[in-house]
């Protein structure tokens, strides 16, 4: 994703939420003291593959088998730590480090990728997990303007961010397990952030001209960004 493409999405999602451009600048810079840059020639692999996205919703366990088929699974959040525990490897975990910190610190020390985002209310996260997370295995990122180490592949979710970082390195096909839009239990904040994960993925389905099962049934009642 480049970044001028991303900036208009990026500040209607500022605008949205009241976030600060200021505040998630900082975060990035806060992160960027605390890595070093990815070896992005690790995401090889990625180009040609299909790749499951998994989210961390309810349906997951019960979609599990769509993550065990695909070539790669990205994860995001808790998702990571529910595949494992149900038998299945995760290839790149994408966390904001808001939930199962510790799953990303077992995860970059057993030579997994972790994909750490900052943003603008998470620097404390940031400060005290970054320096115990293998740092080699740390994929920094930011939703704003890339700095330094700090990558920004587009996204906004860790969930998007996951199929978004897919698309970067040339998956061929994207698969969604474990994504619930109404999931009954979400508060009105993760709900907003999720209506925002599903224009992004509208979008980024439409830049690939692929179809995503997940939005079957929904696509035409989905605002673009």
């Amino acid at each position: 994703m480049d970044y001028r493409t991303w900036i208009p999405v990026y500040e209607r999602i500022l605008a949205d939420f009241g976030y600060s451009r200021v505040a998630d600048e900082r975060a990035r810079d806060t992160l960027a003291t605390l890595v070093e840059p990815f070896d992005e020639s690790r995401f090889d692999p990625v180009a040609g593959a299909t790749v499951a996205v998994a989210g961390a919703g309810p349906s997951l366990v019960e979609e599990s088998g769509v993550a065990a088929d695909a070539d790669l699974v990205f994860a995001a959040s808790t998702a990571a730590k529910t595949l494992r525990e149900n038998g299945i490897d995760v290839d790149l975990m994408v966390t904001d480090l808001d939930k199962t910190p510790a799953t990303a610190r077992t995860l970059t020390r057993g030579g997994v990728p972790v994909a750490v985002h900052a943003h603008g209310d998470n620097v404390p996260a940031v400060e005290e997990w970054v320096p115990r997370l293998d740092g080699d295995h740390v994929v920094p990122t930011t939703q704003a303007e890339p700095r330094g180490p700090v990558a920004n592949y587009g996204g906004f979710t860790d969930g998007d961010r996951a199929a978004f970082l897919a698309d970067a390195f040339g998956a061929a096909r994207l698969r969604f397990p474990g994504w619930d839009f109404d999931d009954p239990s979400l508060d009105a904040t993760k709900r907003r952030k999720l209506i925002w994960a599903e224009r992004l993925l509208a979008w980024l389905e439409r830049r690939r001209d692929e179809r995503f099962a997940v939005l079957d049934g929904r696509r035409d009642d989905v605002e673009l960004p």
